[in-house]
């Protein structure tokens, strides 16, 4: 049985999602917005503002969680609702973000050289981190799929060649870090 949202349905369990997102991290003790005020993108990756503003450098790291997730929910869940897709989709994106801003998991994150001053993200930063997912799960939706494939790997390269880092790599520094990686980004942290 494929029990099918509403839109008014779908659109209140997104905020309610959104809303247990929001409690979760102020529970951790994350900040609403950055000390001295927001702004649309912050590139510094050495700035106390890094993951604290609307957008940064890891935000085309959450349009291609949405590309993923739209695609393994479309062969996983082939008779789910498109709506009900996409709040599992949230409710694995704003899981992560809470995870994510657990100390023990911020503390992991600094033995990256990139992140060794990091301290979570800000409630804004993680909220807009999750519409991004969301906005890629649209491109994954509307766009061709050689079009979603381009579009990840020019988005991993150019922040690879911009930061030394992207999706990738913040994925296997996490699981399973290497020394030349980490050397390779120190230079750029210098």
């Amino acid at each position: 049985m494929n029990p099918v949202l509403t839109r008014n349905q779908a659109v209140a369990a997104a905020a309610l999602l959104i809303a247990v997102q929001i409690a979760a991290l102020y529970a951790l003790g994350q900040p609403f917005t950055a000390p001295g005020g927001v702004a649309l993108w912050e590139g510094d990756l050495a700035s106390p503002r890094m993951s604290q503003q609307v957008s940064d450098w890891y935000s085309f790291s959450h349009i291609i969680h949405g590309f993923l997730f739209y695609w393994l929910l479309h062969l996983a869940t082939p008779r789910l609702s498109l709506p009900a897709r996409l709040l599992i989709a949230m409710g694995i994106e704003i899981g992560w973000e809470i995870v994510e801003n657990m100390p023990m998991v911020i503390q992991a994150y600094r033995q990256q050289a990139l992140a060794a001053g990091y301290a979570g993200d800000s409630i804004l930063n993680s909220v807009t981190d999750t519409v991004m997912m969301v906005l890629g799960f649209w491109l994954a939706l509307r766009l061709p799929v050689r079009a979603v494939i381009a579009l990840a790997l020019a988005m991993e390269l150019f922040v690879c060649v911009m930061i030394r880092d992207n999706l990738t790599l913040n994925v296997l520094n996490f699981v399973l870090p290497t020394q030349a990686v980490h050397d390779w980004q120190a230079e750029r942290a210098r």
